[in-house]
Formats: structure tokens, C-alpha cells, sequence
């Protein structure tokens, strides 16, 4: 979110225009239902690589984020992590890679950082890379290699008035839905009220051109912080993590959008489901993949609790405006304890700032694939390993049969004293699994690797690493805030290359990061 750093309290909003009006479904008790209608539903042919302001002037920001409180069981700190993969497989199925694409930030023609952290992610098609940060995306051919943009984040919105035209807010989150062929723009309105969800999307095949908009209005109350998206059958799936008047933490929001209908060119419903504060920050599944799940299968939302993942089934009835959401379902995990208790301590070189780990909730993606009649969902976070590192990433492969949960692997990836962390991680058609992060230590600036396995390796185990984009800079004071979040997905091309996206730092400074885009492929037996 956009907004000046310092305490809530001292946060200051922008002034805008115009303001949204429509339908605002007020929040009721946890774990309620509630139906919100759309605003403003606009269907014509809107250019998403109009030219207009990237960010606005003056000095740069750090963006809001919401803590989420844990009081669960943890680990204590520096216990050695029974999950701890110590060495990596010795070989490597996957190369240094050829062929990465610098992205948005310092180096990118025509891009200025406003904004700390990025909150870089990406979708990928067959002919489209979309890369979309904060506050700008840009649009990239596979085909020629050539960029078009930057284009600021509330280009999709222009002529739509209200916070979603107005306000470049950020946030942001870009999908490719590869069963209709279509991208999918969300990011929220926060600057002023009612606090707003802007969605729109494109035409078949054509990330540049808007064929369908609209939004829904969260009220003057309840701050919807930290929306993550998965693209389903059923719907496209979202959380967010609410926090009351901007201040304190009231649960986490499950929600599903009709996308068929808002495709089709009706009034798309958003049903939500509204979570206690004791419940952890969520994530919707993802599919990933040729196959979808199996008939009628719900949307899986997850958390992490103590030393244990839950699970939530969500199933929407558009038509009726209700659901059935189900859970927790909690599944046992090796025990942990989040890196730095969830917050700062990354160490770099050359500097006493330490970075934020972001160990307070799963990173994103919830990734979900069906392959040769097996359900797996792919996970990860920043984990304490115990080895001297301050953290490490800890990744699950979730297993889904007749309905029930189950772990199929798990470790801690720390093979030294670097900390690695802000992961994604993903599953091909072969059952490839591929995570990317970010690393950094005393003698490491921080820079981007992945790991990965192949489906025949032993269990539990990761590959030796790959330095994909090393770093050159650290981070100076006072700005603790790394990535918030990066993403890895897999390529619909071939259902087998992982294109991985986050940041790193070309030079010592504050608000100067840059991106990369890194393709990844493994040769498996």
C-alpha cells in the first residue's frame, strides 16, 4: 500500500477526486458469509498500455504492511530444525541460467522506485511475460524479446473514476487464467474511501487490451491489506488479511469472485468468508498445469498454525450467494519457529540494517497441481534452522486424497550460514519442484538462487543451489523491508520451464532495487 512510512497513526493519505459509491456488504461475526455486489461493471475495449504517470513525485516510501500476531507453540530459537536438509543432493539437474530478463526498477528504462518493498510477481503465457510491481507493470514478448511499458498500476482504470482510477495504490497482483486465455489485473484503492478491490480483464489472448472492469468496495473501516489471488475453476480465489481502521488485526477474508460470469458479461458477486483474528494470514490455491482438479473440488485455503499447516474448502454458489467453507483441517508439520520471530533480522554486509524475513505468514504461492490422478499443493516459508543461519525455507508437499490432507515431503533448506528466504516455490507436469528466493549474509549481498528437485530424487531433498542473479549492493539505513512477497510459476508453454521473479540490489541505497525475471529448467532422468 502506498502510504508513508511510520506508525499507523502517523500515516498520511492522499487526497483524491472522486470516490467510489456502491454496494459495502459490512463485516459480521468470524466466519461469516457475505456477499458483496460488484461497482461500476465496465465492458468495452480500454487500452492497459496507455501512457500516463508512472508514480507520483516526491520523495520515496515504504509501504504499509500489517503484522499478523502469532501466538501459537514455537521451537526456541537456534534449536536445531528437525527438518533441516544440512547438504543438498550433490548433483544439479538444473544449470546456471541463460536468458534472464532484467525487470522493473533501477535499470529498467523509463522506471523510477518510488516504493519499497516491490511486491514483485509475474504470469506467464505462451506468447506474454507480465511483470508488475509497485507501482508499474510492463508487458513482455517472448517472441521479439522487446518490453512494452512501464505502464503505471491503475492504467487498466483509466475513465473508470474513483479510487481505482485515481489512486495507484499498489499491491498488486497480475494471473493468467489459461483456461479462457484471458489476464486477470487486481490491485487495491486505499488512499481514500472506501477502501476499494480493483479487478479487470483482458481480452482472449491479449494482455494489452481491457475487455471487462469493476471493483468492490470494502467500506470506510475494514483495510483489506495484503490481497493474494489464485485462478481456480470455480472462480478466481482471493485473501486478505482485514484490519480494522487500519489498526488492528480482525482475521483474515476468504473470498471468491464469479469470474465466469464477469467473462461472460454479467454483474460478477464476490462471496467472502470472514475468519477470526486467531487465524493466521491465508492463501487460495493455484492451479498450475494442463489438468484441472477433479469435478466440483473446492478452493483450498491454507495458514500455517504451531508446528502444523491448515487447511479451509471453500465452495461458492453464485447463483444462490451463499457457500460452504469448511475447516480447519490441521495437519502436524516438523516443528518450527518463524525466522526472527516473523520479523527483522537478515543480516547483509558492510551494514548493521538487517531485513525484514516476513516469517509471519506462507509465502506466495499456494500452488496446486493434478498430475496422473494425484493432488499435490506445493507451500513454503521462512523458518529459524538452527544451523546459524537466520533463516531458512521451509517447504511442504501437501498431498490431497478423497478429501483429506496429508504430508508427503517437508525439510528446511539451509545448507550454510546464508539465510535464504522470501520464497516461491512450484510443481511442473513431471512432478519438478522448483523454489526461488532471496539470500543474503554477512559476506553475501543479497541476490536471487533457486533450488529445486527432480521427482525420482530421494525424499525430502533439494538440489545443490544455483546463483542465479548475484547482488552487488546491501541495503542501508534505515529501510528493513525486503520483497513482501515474489513468485514463481510454471510455464503453460511446455508445463515444464519455472520462470522465478524478485528482487535484488545492484548497488548500496535505499529505494533502489532492481528485478529480474529467471527462467529455470530442469533436465530430470
Amino acid at each position: 500500500m502506498m502510504m508513508l512510512r511510520g506508525s499507523v497513526s502517523q500515516f498520511i493519505f492522499r487526497v483524491a477526486l472522486a470516490a467510489v459509491a456502491g454496494s459495502v456488504c459490512a463485516f459480521a461475526q468470524p466466519d461469516a458469509v457475505q456477499v458483496y455486489e460488484p461497482i461500476n461493471v465496465e465492458r468495452g475495449v480500454f487500452n492497459a498500455k496507455a501512457k500516463g504517470t508512472i508514480t507520483p513525485g516526491g520523495h520515496a516510501q515504504e509501504v504499509f504492511l500489517g503484522r499478523i500476531p502469532f501466538t501459537g507453540l514455537e521451537v526456541p530459537l537456534n534449536t536445531p530444525d528437525q527438518a533441516l536438509q544440512s547438504a543438498p543432493i550433490p548433483h544439479a539437474s538444473a544449470t546456471l541460467p541463460t536468458g534472464v530478463i532484467q525487470g522493473l526498477g533501477v535499470g529498467f528504462t523509463g522506471f523510477t522506485v518510488q516504493y519499497a518493498p516491490p511486491d514483485t510477481n509475474a504470469a506467464v503465457s505462451a506468447k506474454h511475460i507480465v511483470q508488475w510491481v509497485n507501482a508499474a507493470y510492463g508487458i513482455y514478448d517472448r517472441a521479439s524479446g522487446v518490453w512494452s511499458g512501464p505502464f503505471a498500476g491503475n492504467t487498466p482504470w483509466l475513465g473508470f473514476g474513483g479510487g481505482c482510477e485515481k489512486n495507484n495504490d499498489g499491491d498488486p497482483i497480475i494471473k493468467y487464467d489459461r483456461a479462457h486465455d484471458r489476464w486477470v489485473y487486481t490491485q487495491f484503492s486505499v488512499s481514500n474511501k472506501p477502501y476499494l478491490q480493483c479487478f479487470a480483464v483482458s481480452a482472449v489472448g491479449d494482455p494489452g487490451t481491457i475487455s471487462v472492469r469493476w471493483a468492490y468496495s470494502f467500506g470506510n473501516k475494514d483495510f483489506p491489506d495484503y490481497p493474494k489471488m489464485g485462478v481456480w475453476p470455480s472462480g478466481y480465489f482471493l485473501s486478505f488479511n482485514i484490519f480494522k481502521n487500519g489498526f488492528s488485526f480482525s482475521g483474515p477474508l476468504a473470498c471468491a469472485v464469479d469470474s465466469a460470469t464477469a467473462i461472460a458479461g454479467g454483474s460478477p458477486k464476490m462471496i467472502c468468508n470472514q475468519l477470526s483474528s486467531s487465524t493466521g494470514s491465508l492463501l487460495p490455491s493455484d492451479l498450475d498445469g494442463p489438468t484441472a482438479p477433479p469435478p466440483n473440488s473446492p478452493n483450498y485455503f491454507v495458514a500455517f498454525g504451531s508446528n502444523s499447516l491448515q487447511f479451509w474448502k471453500f465452495t461458492p454458489n453464485f447463483a444462490a450467494g451463499t457457500a460452504t467453507f469448511t475447516g480447519p483441517a490441521t495437519v502436524p508439520v516438523s516443528a518450527f519457529s518463524r525466522a526472527c520471530s516473523g520479523g527483522t533480522c537478515i543480516p547483509q554486509p558492510g551494514t548493521t540494517q538487517k531485513l525484514d524475513s516476513l516469517a509471519d505468514r506462507l509465502m506466495y504461492r499456494n500452488a496446486y497441481s493434478y498430475r496422473n490422478g494425484v493432488e499435490s499443493i506445493v507451500l513454503n516459508h521462512s523458518v529459524t534452522p538452527g544451523n546459524g543461519a537466520a533463516s531458512g525455507i521451509r517447504w511442504y508437499e501437501v498431498r490431497i486424497s478423497s478429501g483429506s490432507f496429508s504430508i508427503a515431503q517437508q525439510s528446511t533448506f539451509s545448507p550454510d550460514s546464508n539465510s535464504r528466504w522470501m520464497g516461491s516455490v512450484a510443481m511442473n507436469n513431471a512432478g519438478t519442484i522448483a523454489v526461488g528466493y532471496s539470500v543474503s549474509s554477512t559476506s553475501v549481498n543479497p541476490g536471487i538462487r533457486f533450488t529445486g528437485r527432480c521427482s525420482g530424487d530421494p525424499s525430502n531433498s533439494m538440489q545443490a543451489e544455483v546463483n542465479a542473479v548475484p547482488g552487488f549492493g546491501s541495503q542501508l539505513p534505515s529501510l528493513n523491508r525486503w520483497g513482501d512477497y515474489s513468485s514463481i510459476v510454471v510455464d503453460p508453454a511446455d508445463d515444464s520451464k519455472f520462470w522465478f521473479t524478485t528482487q535484488y540490489l545492484q548497488n548500496n541505497g535505499t529505494f533502489n532495487w532492481s528485478t529480474a525475471i529467471v527462467p529455470i529448467t530442469f533436465t530430470c532422468p
